[in-house]
């Protein structure tokens, strides 16, 4: 069993957001928002601009405070326990937050250092997880030489250095080609298969998202489905997913 499985028990939810509300302002950002999320599954939210995606992902990694609502990790309530609930999440987020000037591995050994993951540990898991991304013949170039491609690898395999329960991509595969795209996928649908890691993923791109998936859509503040994506397909009668978000988003709930 890996060590990621120890840490997760899948008989309960890995994250929990309980009527949530946010404001900016006089503004709803988001409202009465509530999600349950098991351990080993993927789940990929979608919506449009300004549906209040990039809030959610802000309030569950600590970036904007709660207002109204909870958010739980693995039953640990972020607002009572925040240290140990950000230790068992991973984060990867739209724009880079390499160091461009050090070595593949200098940036995983910094990272791990970060969270107090003592050298011989962080070498082995680093070297774990270079592995899992075909990155070993890479981690003694500086990030700068990367293609953005390798550069996204990079990022997901730093934030997997902890092994935590649950992993948030904030629109990680913006700007790169679609063989790109499809090969980090892949990647990370086997991660929650294997290591039973919890992955909660924002995209913009509909071609991402499998049958298999559980599909999230978040729009204008509220959530408009929360269902695996093959069951919502059927229920709502809709051929693929591109209908079934369009449907979504313009309010026509059956």
């Amino acid at each position: 069993m890996s060590q990621y499985q120890m840490k997760s028990d899948t008989n309960s939810p890995v994250l929990q957001v309980t009527d949530l509300h946010y404001r900016y302002q006089q503004k709803k950002v988001l409202e009465a928002v509530n999600l349950t999320l098991a351990a080993g599954k993927f789940y990929a939210l979608l919506g449009p601009n300004g549906a209040g995606k990039s809030t959610l992902f802000s309030l569950i990694c600590r970036l904007l405070s709660t207002e109204d609502g909870q958010i739980s990790l693995q039953g640990q309530q972020l607002n009572k326990s925040p240290s140990s609930v950000m230790q068992s999440m991973g984060i990867v987020f739209q724009q880079s937050t390499l160091d461009l000037d050090l070595s593949v591995a200098q940036n995983l050994l910094y990272h791990a250092s970060l969270h107090g993951i003592k050298r011989k540990v962080a070498l082995q898991r680093i070297q774990i997880e270079l592995s899992r991304f075909e990155l070993q013949d890479r981690q003694h170039e500086k990030v700068r030489t990367l293609n953005g491609g390798h550069r996204r690898r990079v990022e997901i395999a730093r934030a997997l250095l902890h092994q935590p329960a649950l992993l948030l991509l904030d629109e990680a595969s913006v700007g790169l080609d679609i063989a790109t795209r499809q090969s980090i996928n892949k990647y990370i649908r086997q991660l929650c298969e294997d290591e039973k890691i919890t992955v909660l993923s924002s995209t913009h791109q509909i071609d991402e998202i499998s049958p298999e998936d559980n599909l999230i859509i978040l729009h204008q503040g509220k959530v408009r489905l929360d269902a695996p994506c093959q069951q919502a397909l059927t229920e709502q009668g809709c051929s693929d997913v591109a209908s079934l978000y369009q449907k979504m988003t313009q309010g026509q709930l059956s």
